[in-house]
């Protein structure tokens, strides 16, 4: 049963989405504070001294990992799992000896090449659920598979020590929105406890002021509460949206962007408010189209159709905008993220399409990336079960506490409260000088193995340990966690656990082995 807050909040949403208007309101809802953080806000942290820029790249319907960035030396065992969809060997645009990229990224070739983009290795999360809604909750709000939150990952950061957000925004120490969502919706990536830190806009020069009334006391009743709250949020979006157009009319954008080309428009307009001095540290564009169950290719050419044409525009968008924040002297100042709710299965369908899977690469740009590939190549297994995907290597939510860490100065045991308490930093971010080569990011070499394998009824998994918390467990083809063997502080050598899966059917199992920023999974077969 809803709680009489609970349901204030849903008819404050309904209302807010049933308003029309260039800039829209905050959406309010009943939001649970998780717990303290130790540190003061990400904004009260870098107002003074950072000026840094997040950009999110929201890719709504689950990419085809698999289709976007291939393993040449996997690519024998791909070709008989999805001919009807794979790019000819000979057309993919090599980025080493190991992998290469869609023909439609030479935009991201260039980046690869000019050491403003890295890659990591199949990113998802324990647990991976493959509903569109679920998964997209899971990723905007940083939560385990098995719990629901109603705070965004950043919108909780945001929350602290700005508990009364909305009233009293924007003020002379912010007069800027927190966070932009480029199109109607705002992202459930910036909501906090009681609002969304984030407002819609899809052209920062058609923002039409919103009618505020004729003010007055406003009765002591629930309806008076939510008329107070409706004059607050309507004078707060009149107030941005003035500094938005300021902002907008100050800045200058350097290069032609693509034209029919929606995510590039996006881009383009977030780097016009940068230039112009908006003082907003978010970010949030988004590109539809990628849920390619059907006719992701054309018949009889795998090298165009839907998903192509979706790669160039991803492609060809950043490309223009990273070159632009480079005409203006930016680049230093901002960091991109791509992001999607699951990869697709390493069997396509009979439908020249693909369907929901689990893990997939992520992307991330700009001159302060670590320009490298973190992460082993993909190890296709020689018989792939039905509805098998890509098992997660890296859990994005260490993604996201890397870049808090790292591009915001937030302080680790913050992160641990605000995501995960086995939060382990990566090496995505480096210094903000463009290198010039882009080699792998070279992780300590260890002992890891299982034996036998394939196997009956039980294997041995042996491992080097360097002196910290390991945690060692077991995945099956879905993605699912079935059992952790190990999670805990071991001493610098070598150590061996036995795995008994006597009870579990045959087939395709993996197990992940995790030490800071050591993070493999590797294959196992249990045969009958």
């Amino acid at each position: 049963m809803k709680t009489s807050f609970e349901i204030k909040a849903m008819k404050r949403r309904n209302f807010l989405k049933a308003t029309s208007t260039a800039v829209s309101l905050p959406l309010l809802f009943n939001g649970m504070r998780l717990s303290a953080m130790p540190k003061p806000s990400l904004f009260d942290s870098i107002n003074s001294d950072n000026d840094r820029v997040l950009v999110l790249i929201q890719l709504n319907g689950g990419n085809d990992g698999l289709n976007t960035l291939l393993p040449l030396d996997q690519y024998d065992k791909l070709f008989p799992l999805r001919s009807n969809v794979i790019v000819p060997e000979n057309d993919l645009i090599k980025l080493n000896d190991n992998l290469g990229l869609h023909p439609e990224m030479s935009g991201f070739k260039n980046l690869f090449d000019q050491g403003k983009l890295g890659i990591v290795h199949s990113v998802g999360y324990p647990n991976q659920n493959r509903s569109h809604f679920r998964s997209m909750d899971i990723w905007q709000s940083g939560s385990p598979a098995e719990e629901t939150w109603t705070t965004g990952w950043l919108g909780r950061h945001f929350q602290e020590g700005h508990d009364d957000f909305p009233e009293a925004y924007p003020n002379e120490t912010y007069p800027h929105p927190f966070a932009i969502t480029m199109g109607n919706v705002v992202s459930e990536t910036c909501q906090g406890t009681a609002a969304n830190f984030s407002l819609t806009l899809s052209d920062p020069f058609a923002l039409s002021p919103l009618a505020e009334g004729n003010g007055g006391e406003t009765p002591d009743t629930p309806y008076g509460k939510e008329l107070d709250f409706l004059r607050i949020t309507i004078a707060q979006s009149n107030q941005y949206a003035e500094e938005i157009t300021i902002a907008a009319e100050k800045g200058n954008n350097r290069v032609e962007y693509p034209e029919n080309n929606n995510l590039a428009q996006q881009l383009k307009n977030i780097a016009l408010m940068i230039s112009g001095g908006l003082q907003t540290k978010v970010y949030v564009a988004s590109l539809g189209g990628f849920d390619t169950h059907a006719n992701q290719v054309e018949d009889g050419n795998t090298g165009i159709g839907v998903h192509a044409t979706l790669l160039r525009n991803l492609s060809e968008a950043i490309a223009a905008f990273q070159e632009d924040l480079q005409a203006m002297s930016l680049e230093e100042r901002v960091l991109g993220l791509t992001f999607s709710e699951f990869g697709r299965q390493i069997r396509s369908n009979f439908s020249f399409g693909t369907d929901h899977g689990t893990a997939a690469p992520l992307f991330l740009f700009g001159s302060c990336t670590n320009p490298s590939v973190l992460g082993q190549s993909l190890e296709i297994p020689d018989e792939v079960q039905v509805q098998e995907g890509i098992p997660m290597q890296y859990d994005f939510r260490d993604i996201y506490g890397s870049i808090l860490e790292d591009w915001f100065e937030v302080e680790e045991m913050a992160i641990k409260t605000l995501l995960h308490p086995s939060y382990n930093k990566l090496p995505i971010i480096q210094d903000c000088r463009v290198a010039t080569d882009t080699e792998q990011v070279l992780e300590p070499e260890i002992l890891l193995n299982a034996y036998p394998n394939p196997f009956r009824s039980q294997t041995n998994i042996q491992f080097s340990a360097q002196g910290g918390i390991v945690r060692l467990s077991i995945y099956n083809a879905m993605g699912s966690e079935l059992k952790v063997l190990i999670n805990k502080k071991l001493p610098k050598g070598t150590h061996k656990i036995t795995w008994d899966a006597t009870n579990l059917a045959a087939g395709n199992y993996y197990y992940r082995y995790q030490e800071g920023m050591i993070q493999k999974t590797m294959h196992l077969i249990k045969v009958r």
